[in-house]
């Protein structure tokens, strides 16, 4: 099984559970969608009985299979959507399919499971490439599958704006589309295919994401990455940059000196998306809102975005960056919602105390970050970041890097030991990140995703991987299989999956790595005192 359970022991009796089963209790809308292949059917007493135990935590559960069918105690709905899946997993791989009519054995067993962080997040990077929602609901699916809880969905940067705005439509008209997009690779000449791309997603769509992903017990995280990487933003709206001078979605990969403003108009403009955002989505915990890789050169040269800093006592570029993140993190706050930012953000100093840190640039800053007392999500480069390849072969798709293995990944320790236990407290999880400059279709996104996501899961939900991972692992593919999943096999790609392009500026994900940390210490040492 894959998360293996906390607790899993054999028991001698073994029970039959077939399609159109019946099943009772307090939480039977659950159970019933985690296993939408079985259409089960709600009665008064049947194969499968589910009851409630407030003693339990919302996602925890125990499961009995034996001679009196399946009973399941949960401490929530969610424990009892858990438990189904687990439920599904001790049956055959065909059970993945709709199959009707179909009976399976279920073998006995006694289940006693509980995850080991609140946080278990996939990252999908829906602005340099756009997925249709049908792929988006596909991936809560198979999120759901694997107990993970978190899509984080990156709606917006310098290559493309992805959501509606009735408020200003120039974002849906402008910015959600560009004329070409390059090709090579990083540090080659630059070339591109001249094939328009875009999409967005309408608020209704949102809406739908949304509902659907609450159902599987999956919570969507939007993210509005600012106040750089605004090139899209400002091809439509150009007032609220900080030159006003209309920028052009952009084609190509990399950093832009583009940036917002950060005078009021602008944080009037972003506070009512945010409003639009959070409208549709509805229960919305957290707002993602960057604060990464900014180019702070134009507000320095500005002399009316210099005299505003003035005015309210800052005395550096850097602090008015903090300033207006802790701003927007405030208007998020009187809405119901926390602010989440990436490491950029605290090492800049300024942040509310309740904003969560991703630390991209490596557990070192996330160490700093949970030791200021801001809760963070594991999310390094290394082993986390999915838009390197699996391996370092030139039979892999072209990436930005090798290599992060499945094995890479199934090492990883979201907890360090060294931590202190009050810095430990604040690990609230784990989130593997997939950029997609260089993943321009749903194959592709199988083909990163899978299956090193299911390392991710286990890790996300045990603290780390359990005994006998790799065995477990070659054995749920045939479940991959079942769904669709066109994953990466353990042995490399086939033959279709393969593709040789020029490795020229390839770089080592070890290397980045090195480099990243050596930042984040330059940057902490001038961290200005907000």
């Amino acid at each position: 099984m894959i998360p293996r359970p906390e607790l899993l022991h054999d028991l001698s009796a073994a029970c039959v559970l077939s399609t159109g089963a019946t099943v009772s209790g307090d939480l039977v809308d659950a159970v019933r969608l985690a296993l939408p292949g079985l259409d089960l059917r709600p009665g008064d007493s049947g194969e499968i009985d589910v009851r409630r135990d407030p003693s339990l935590g919302e996602e925890a559960y125990r499961l009995t299979a034996g001679s009196r069918g399946v009973e399941i105690t949960a401490g929530g709905r969610a424990g009892a959507f858990y438990a189904a899946q687990s439920l599904h997993q001790l049956l055959p791989d065909v059970s993945y399919r709709f199959s009707s009519g179909a009976s399976w054995e279920v073998p006995g067993v006694r289940i006693e499971d509980a995850p080991r962080f609140t946080w278990r997040g996939l990252h999908l990077d829906v602005a340099r490439h756009f997925f249709p929602k049908r792929e988006v609901l596909r991936l809560i699916d198979l999120m759901a599958v694997h107990k993970l809880n978190r899509l984080h969905l990156h709606l917006a940067d310098d290559q493309g704006w992805r959501v509606e705005s009735r408020a200003y439509p120039r974002l849906h008209e402008v910015a959600s589309h560009r004329p070409r997009t390059v090709t090579s690779h990083y540090r080659e000449a630059a070339t591109y295919d001249d094939v328009p791309h875009g999409g967005h997603y309408s608020l209704d769509d949102l809406a739908e994401i949304a509902a659907y992903a609450r159902a599987r017990c999956v919570t969507v995280v939007p993210e509005i990455d600012v106040p750089g990487h605004a090139s899209a933003i400002l091809a439509a709206y150009p007032e609220f940059g900080a030159t006003g001078e209309r920028h052009e979605v952009l084609d190509r990969w990399g950093i832009s000196p583009a940036i917002l403003s950060p005078l009021p108009p602008t944080v009037e403009f972003l506070v009512t998306l945010f409003d639009e955002l959070l409208g549709a989505l509805g229960e919305t915990p957290y707002v993602h809102i960057g604060g990464d890789e900014v180019v702070l050169d134009h507000w320095a040269a500005s002399a009316e975005i210099t005299a505003y800093r003035e005015s309210l006592g800052l005395a550096t570029a850097n602090e008015l960056q903090a300033w207006f993140l802790r701003r927007l993190a405030d208007a998020l706050a009187e809405r119901g919602a926390r602010a989440v930012v990436w490491d950029e953000a605290f090492v800049s100093g300024g942040l509310r105390d309740d904003t969560i840190v991703m630390p991209w640039r490596g557990m070192g800053v996330g160490r700093r970050a949970a030791a200021a007392g801001h809760d963070v999500v594991a999310t390094p480069v290394f082993p986390l970041y999915f838009d390197y390849a699996e391996a370092a072969s030139p039979d892999e798709p072209m990436a930005i890097g090798d290599a992060i293995t499945v094995d890479d990944v199934a090492a990883f320790d979201p907890a360090p030991g060294d931590w202190s236990d009050a810095e430990l407290a604040r690990v609230l999880g784990v989130q593997a990140q997939l950029w997609t400059e260089r993943v321009p279709d749903a194959r592709t996104v199988d083909y990163r995703l899978w299956p090193r996501a299911c390392a991710v899961a286990e890790v996300a939900w045990a603290g780390r991987t359990r005994d006998g991972f790799g065995e477990r692992l070659a054995r749920h593919l045939g479940r991959l299989d079942a769904l669709g999943v066109e994953y990466r096999p353990l042995a490399g790609p086939l033959p279709w999956q393969r593709r040789r392009p020029h490795r020229t500026g390839q770089v080592r994900v070890r290397d980045t790595m090195a480099r990243l940390e050596e930042m984040t210490h330059d940057a902490e040492s001038t961290r200005p005192s907000v």
